[in-house]
């Protein structure tokens, strides 16, 4: 069982920090209830090999690398159908998972905003999700309204989930080191089963305002809604990233009412 070699167009960068793997896994709060689990990128397996001796939850492993795949095959022959040889973006999770499961992994670098969208199309299934991200993104996730790394992701992702910044690692933890700084993170899902607003015109508010985000909202939002038709709600003079996602539920209620 030879070594799988990190491969730069899937944005692979193999965790060999046995301290950091560990403090990974423990991130997970199993008193959530959950029963699955599920790695994304495994690589050569030195998280799983902390997560399959849980016994709270099953682990599934999924890699799109078909080395790496091989590998993981020989290393855990007892996992069976749960190492899923396809694309986390592509998976039917409905195929494996019931209504309550977590998602784990040293992400991607190069697809960590699509891994966070998928999540947050799964909501109501990942009632919780830690692991690695470039520290960049991992802040991005985590900001507040006011500050310049606040935007699209921070205001979807935490309109369903808390999310936490839990821990910095260094490039000498991975083979090959990555050129930044990673930053592991955790989401857990909130209690909000309906925003109480047209979630799918609260999407769109939220990508205008941030596509302009140094136009005040009066201008940026000019294509969800006619400026003449704007109230003269404060809101409307404020930059997208002043606002907190109870503002903009707000606001997306009052355009639904307006047009």
């Amino acid at each position: 069982m030879g070594n799988v070699r990190a491969k730069k167009h899937l944005g692979q960068h193999f965790l060999n920090d046995k301290n950091a793997a560990q403090r990974i896994a423990d991130a997970l709060d199993t008193s959530l209830g959950f029963t699955q689990v599920l790695e994304v990128g495994p690589g050569m397996g030195v998280l799983s090999d902390f997560l399959l001796q849980k016994e709270e939850y099953e682990t599934y492993l999924i890699d799109v690398d078909d080395e790496s795949i091989e590998y993981l095959t020989d290393k855990y022959p007892q996992l069976g159908d749960r190492l899923i040889h396809g694309d986390f973006l592509k998976l039917d999770f409905s195929q494996y998972f019931g209504d309550k499961m977590a998602v784990i992994g040293n992400y991607p670098y190069n697809i960590s905003s699509q891994i966070l969208f998928k999540i947050l199309e799964e909501r109501d299934r990942v009632v919780q999700m830690a692991g690695m991200f470039q520290k960049e993104v991992a802040e991005r996730c985590v900001a507040k309204p006011g500050s310049k790394e606040y935007g699209i992701l921070s205001v979807f992702l935490q309109a369903y989930y808390d999310v936490e910044y839990l821990f910095t690692v260094k490039a000498g933890a991975f083979n090959p080191p990555p050129k930044v700084l990673s930053g592991v993170m955790r989401m857990t899902r909130n209690k909000v089963t309906d925003l109480g607003c047209n979630e799918a015109l609260f999407w769109k508010v939220v990508k205008a305002g941030f596509n302009q985000r140094r136009k005040t909202l009066r201008n940026s939002l000019s294509g969800v809604i006619a400026k003449d038709k704007m109230s003269d709600n404060p809101l409307y003079e404020l930059r997208a990233e002043r606002l907190t996602v109870q503002d903009f539920v707000a606001l997306t209620n009052e355009i639904a009412n307006t047009k």
